[in-house]
C-alpha cells in the first residue's frame, strides 16, 4: 500500500494559522470570508494572506500605543486616553 486512502493515520491536525506561523485565526477569517459573500469564490491563499495583515496591523497599533503608555509612565493600554501632543 502507498500510504494514502482512508487508513487511521497517528497525525493531530495542523491549523492553518500555525502553518503560516501566524497568532490570528485563518479559518475563522476564512469562514467571514464565504459567509460574507464578498466573492462567489475564496481561494485558499486569501485567508492566510489577510490574516497576516490584520496580525501585523495588530501588532503595529499595539507598539505605538505601548510606547505611548511607557512614555506617560503608564502600565496599562487603555481606551480613549489622548496624549499631551495630541490636539482634538
Amino acid at each position: 500500500m502507498s500510504g494514502r486512502g482512508k487508513g487511521k493515520s497517528g497525525k493531530k491536525p495542523v491549523s492553518r494559522s500555525s502553518k503560516a506561523g501566524l497568532q490570528f485565526p485563518v479559518g475563522r477569517i476564512a469562514r467571514y470570508l464565504k459567509k460574507g459573500r464578498y466573492a462567489t469564490r475564496v481561494g485558499a491563499g486569501a485567508p492566510v494572506y489577510l490574516a497576516a495583515v490584520l496580525e501585523y496591523l495588530a501588532a503595529e497599533v499595539l507598539e505605538l500605543s505601548g510606547n505611548a503608555a511607557r512614555d506617560n509612565k503608564k502600565n496599562r493600554i487603555t481606551k480613549g486616553k489622548k496624549g499631551k501632543d495630541e490636539a482634538e
